[in-house]
């Protein structure tokens, strides 16, 4: 029922727009000649032949002939354009193919198109089993490749299965002991599961290498501040606050930063 409104609808909007031109074939509007643009292309060039002449790079004869035409040209009457019919026939053609796109997608895009979450296809959701499934044949094929591991293990994460990257992040700091990216990651997981001391022995790692590191400040304060550490919490708080103000836990942290500054005395 929808689609026939839509295609009665489009229909009677294309006949309105098309039918009075079908009917009395009216002028189309042509551009207004205006002397002004010509007078201003004939001072420029005449400036620049001023130009050539004194830098002596135009022949005498060459300078009359060319000024003459240009101030002939700049002030002659030029015969306005003649008002040609509207193209009744583009119109149409333009409107039939604007009419069969839309029905194309009317009738084979899926109805979840228009009503799915941000990131999601057109097409519909992609599963995500097959890619995990394929993403943990590669990661146990190459146990060496650390790209591979941490997108593993990162994959766990999105999943809901922190306790299954663990070890992904793990093995990734057996062949990087260094790793900011495994560190983050087990690091947000630790503080997840309330292993504050953990967290910010990762945390600090992270921030040896990188002082402002968003993830790391943002793990550290937050471990601190469920130790009740409030002016631990605050100082690591205000860095994160100052250089991690679009991380996406930084909503999350300005009330609890309030929080700790009472807490704190400060």
């Amino acid at each position: 029922m929808t689609i026939a409104l839509f295609a009665v609808l489009l229909l009677a909007g294309m006949t309105a727009v098309i039918a009075p031109l079908a009917r009395r074939p009216s002028a189309w509007p042509a551009d207004p000649p205006d002397r002004r643009d010509d007078v201003a292309r004939a001072a420029s060039s005449l400036r620049d032949l001023e130009f050539a002449r004194a830098a002596g790079t135009i022949a005498p004869a060459d300078y009359a002939r060319l000024r003459g035409a240009l101030e002939r040209d700049a002030f002659a009457q030029r015969v306005p354009e003649q008002r040609g019919p509207a193209p009744v026939r583009t119109i149409v053609a333009a409107s039939l193919i604007a009419a069969i796109v839309v029905g194309v997608a009317v009738f084979y895009l899926p109805p979840s198109a228009g009503d799915r979450a941000p990131g999601e296809t057109v097409t519909g959701t992609v599963p995500q089993t097959d890619a995990l499934a394929a993403l943990e044949a590669r990661a146990s094929a190459n146990p060496g490749d650390i790209p591979t591991q941490l997108g593993l293990a990162d994959a766990y994460v999105q999943a809901g299965r922190p306790q299954d990257a663990i070890p992904r992040y793990r093995a990734v700091l057996a062949n990087d002991p260094n790793n900011v990216a495994a560190l983050d990651g087990l690091a947000l997981i630790l503080v997840a599961s309330g292993s504050n001391d953990g967290a910010i022995v990762a945390a600090d790692r992270v921030l040896a290498q990188r002082p402002k590191d968003p993830d790391a400040l943002f793990v550290k304060g937050l471990a601190l501040y469920r130790k009740q550490d409030w002016k631990g919490a605050v100082e690591v708080w205000t860095v994160y606050l100052d250089v991690g103000q679009y991380h996406f836990g930084s909503d999350m942290v300005r009330g609890l930063y309030a929080d700790a500054k009472t807490k704190a005395g400060r």
